[in-house]
């Protein structure tokens, strides 16, 4: 019988940021070999097009200058300075052809968001010196899958060569009745047509690899539902993680609404979910008046004013969906809501006069017309 899946459950889960960022710290990046390839055939391709009468022509200049001797050469042969004289003859337009392959194979990981250098990828690892590991990548079912796709280029690529010879094959028979010059500018055309044929069928190739490369990646790294719930408790302990949230919870409130907090009479929330501020001054106000609202990081940032004001805060799930689903900022309370709320404040007051306490919270049933779920559908 097989072993049940480790940590909690089957891997359904997609990896969370914080699964990412590790495996990428770990070497296991975004990767592909046909899309590099690609880039890199096709940069060094276009580079020869664009410059290649001129290499030529250094390459000429630099095989005259090495057969030609003069006085000087005869009586102070230096070979290091000749050596260096012809080699700054080719040195910039095959330099350029070793820098735009660079730039290309730098470009394949920094498109697929894989560039940076990453110490932990150059550790050890046990697992990869172990024979029988190794064994199992050859043979398993990614070994069958890389052998099939390289089998696939093989006989794309081949199938390509093979056409465009048979398509020149009238030129090549015609280049041995050609002068030099003629005869290689021919071959360099040959060559340039191959290498773009060549390098658009591997982007052909890469298409396909990169999609592939994206869902093995995710599938290596999916987690269990029981992960997850783990990672996201570890977070939310942290410090830098509930600095985050206060900071994100302070921009999210202006002055004017931590103002109408800190005037709110009682905050009712979810206990979590929802919170909504209400205020009643009597001789002021004609009925209950939402002054703030919001579900989430926001009712989060209303507690955390309320906490901070000395606001009372009481828990009341349905009458906390009710009050947020039928009234925004700055209106009165629903009528279907008064009796409710009505209650709520009466406690609140009696308990700021000291004529009661959190022992005599009343029970408080919200009509059923005003009930709603957490995604403001009513319930029944």
């Amino acid at each position: 019988m097989a072993n049940p899946p480790s940590g909690g459950g089957e891997k359904t889960e997609k990896p969370t940021a914080k699964r990412l960022s590790e495996a990428a710290k770990n070497g296991d990046l975004l990767q592909s070999r046909d899309l590099a390839t690609a880039l890199v055939v096709m940069a060094g391709v276009a580079w020869l097009a664009i410059t290649g009468p001129s290499i030529f022509d250094s390459m000429a200049h630099m095989l005259t200058q090495g057969l030609r001797f003069d006085h000087e050469d005869v009586a102070d042969f230096s070979p290091s300075a000749r050596f260096y004289t012809l080699l700054g003859v080719v040195a910039v337009p095959v330099g350029g052809v070793l820098l735009a392959t660079v730039l290309a194979a730098v470009a394949g990981p920094a498109l697929l968001g894989s560039l940076g250098f990453r110490p932990n990828a150059f550790k050890v690892k046990p697992s990869k010196l172990n024979p029988a590991s190794g064994l199992k990548r050859i043979f398993g079912l990614q070994g069958l899958i890389e052998l099939a796709k390289s089998i696939a280029k093989v006989a794309l690529l081949g199938s390509i060569g093979f056409w465009l010879v048979w398509d020149r094959l009238t030129a090549i028979v015609a280049m041995g009745r050609m002068g030099l010059e003629p005869a290689l500018a021919e071959v360099g055309s040959i060559f340039i047509l191959a290498c773009v044929a060549m390098a658009g069928a591997l982007f052909v190739i890469a298409g396909i690899d990169v999609p592939s490369q994206i869902m093995q990646r995710n599938k290596r790294l999916y987690m269990t539902k029981q992960e997850v719930r783990d990672e996201h408790k570890e977070q939310e302990g942290s410090p830098e993680m509930k600095g985050q949230i206060r900071r994100r919870q302070h921009e999210m409130m202006n002055n004017s609404t931590r103002k109408a907090v800190a005037e709110a009479s009682v905050i009712i929330t979810n206990p979590t979910h929802f919170a909504v501020a209400l205020r009643y001054h009597p001789g002021k106000d004609a009925a209950p008046v939402v002054v703030a609202r919001g579900r989430d990081v926001m009712a989060a940032a209303i507690r955390e004013v309320a906490n901070e004001k000395s606001v009372p805060v009481l828990q009341y799930p349905e009458l906390a969906r009710a009050i947020y689903y039928t009234s925004r900022a700055g209106q009165i309370v629903d009528e279907a809501l008064y009796m409710a709320v009505a209650t709520v404040l009466a406690f609140v007051f009696r308990v700021e006069n000291k004529m009661a306490t959190e022992m005599d919270r009343p029970f408080i049933t919200v009509p059923e017309t005003m009930r709603f779920d957490a995604d403001g559908k009513k319930t029944e």
